[in-house]
Order: structure tokens, then sequence, then C-alpha cells
């Protein structure tokens, strides 16, 4: 499965206003139920992890990967995008706050690694990122991603 597979534009959300790190969540994890992609149990696996193990899910500076296992509700393999503006503290000393949150879910171990190396090419192409964080639109953000 590659990444324009897993997400689409429909989950996407530019410029994206939350309160704090949950209500963050809540909105990504919200489109993927919207679609059927989880259940109702996966947000607050995502906040159990998070409370549990801390903030593990920001990756890199600006950037978190909220997902949970695949037996905590996810139905199907799919991803929506946000990014936040203003930016989120998720209570990473190292890499808030958070700009671009992606949520993941998984209904299985390894149906969505291809998506994950190609999440990884995007994050590490600093010309790209740069476009998506100034990006007024889904359409952009999405146009970026299939570039």
């Amino acid at each position: 499965m590659h990444l324009t597979e897993l997400l689409s534009r429909d989950r996407i959300l530019a410029n994206c206003t939350a309160n704090d790190w949950g209500e963050a969540l809540g909105i990504g994890v919200g489109l993927l139920m919207t679609d059927g992609y989880v259940d109702g149990r996966y947000l607050q696996a995502i906040i159990d992890n998070h409370q549990k193990l801390g903030p593990y899910m920001v990756i890199a500076p600006g950037i978190c990967l909220g997902h949970a296992r695949p037996e905590d509700g996810a139905l199907k393999t799919g991803a929506s995008l946000l990014t936040l503006n203003p930016e989120i503290a998720f209570g990473n000393a190292t890499n808030d706050p958070v700009w671009f949150l992606l949520c993941l879910a998984a209904q299985d171990s390894d149906g969505h690694l291809q998506a994950l190396t190609e999440l990884m090419e995007l994050l590490m192409d600093e010309e790209k990122m740069a476009g998506i964080r100034l990006a007024d639109s889904s359409e952009s953000i999405w146009g970026i991603i299939n570039q």
C-alpha cells in the first residue's frame, strides 16, 4: 500500500485549530472514524498510550505519528493528516511543538510498511515539508504529497 492509498484528500485538514494534543488527536481520529477506518476505542487507546508511555509519538521536531495497535479498534488501514496552526505541545521536550499530525490506523502489522517508507521520504524532503507547512488547503497538501 502506497502513501497515496493510505491517505485521501478528504482526510487532510490544513491549518487546523485545537486547544491541546488530545483535541488534535480527536480531530485526526475523527476523520478516520467518519470513513470507517477505526471504531470508538481507537482514540482512547492512543490517549492511554500517551499517558502510559509519554509523548513517544512525536517522532521528530514538529512531527507526530498518532497510532495504536490494530486490535485497539483499527478496522481498515488508512491515515489522516492535519497541519496544526497554532502548533501544539504534546509534552515532548525535544520535538515540541507539533505542527504536522498524521493519525495512522493499521489493520495488521505489515500492510502499511511501504506507505511508512514513503512517509519517511516525505518527512525528510525539506522542500515538500516546507510547502505542506505553508499550504492553506487540503488540496494544496494533497498536491504536494502526489508530486
